[in-house]
This record gives structure tokens, C-alpha cells and sequence, in this order.
């Protein structure tokens, strides 16, 4: 577990994430999404993201092999359990 408000995630994490992910990796429907001006909204993903890191969707989830995983929808659920 990593909790991102307390310790953020580094450059090349973000970087992986957003590689697995691509954008869906950030939150639109998070409260700090809502807080941002149109600017911070059309930053970088990886730049966004290293500044309001509770943006990111989560959790993400990293599995034995490797395999990354976005949110604990029912697909992820059937995959993991």
C-alpha cells in the first residue's frame, strides 16, 4: 500500500502509470479535478499529476506479475480474487 498524500509518487512511477493508463489515469470526477483553473486542467498528465497527486484515479494495483490494474471495478475484482 502507498498512500499517496503522504509519501507522492516519483517521476518514473507517474511515468509508468500514465504508460499502462494513459490519461484515464487522472480523475475527473475527484474534488481536487474540480478545484483546478482550465490551465492546470490542460497541463501535462505526468506534470499534473506530480503537483495534485489525489488527482490520480485510483487505487492502482500491481500484481504478482507484474500486471497493473486502474480502480477495483468488477473486471479488476474477476481478475484479482
Amino acid at each position: 500500500m502507498h498512500d499517496i498524500r503522504a509519501n507522492p509518487l516519483g517521476a518514473a512511477e507517474i511515468a509508468r502509470f500514465l504508460e499502462a493508463f494513459g490519461e484515464a489515469l487522472v480523475n475527473t470526477r475527484s474534488t481536487t479535478w474540480r478545484g483546478l483553473d482550465e490551465a492546470a486542467r490542460q497541463s501535462d498528465p505526468a506534470d499534473l499529476l506530480a503537483a495534485h497527486p489525489t488527482v490520480m484515479k485510483r487505487p492502482v494495483i500491481e500484481a504478482p506479475d507484474g500486471t497493473l490494474y486502474l480502480g477495483w471495478g468488477e473486471a479488476v475484482k474477476a481478475r484479482l480474487l
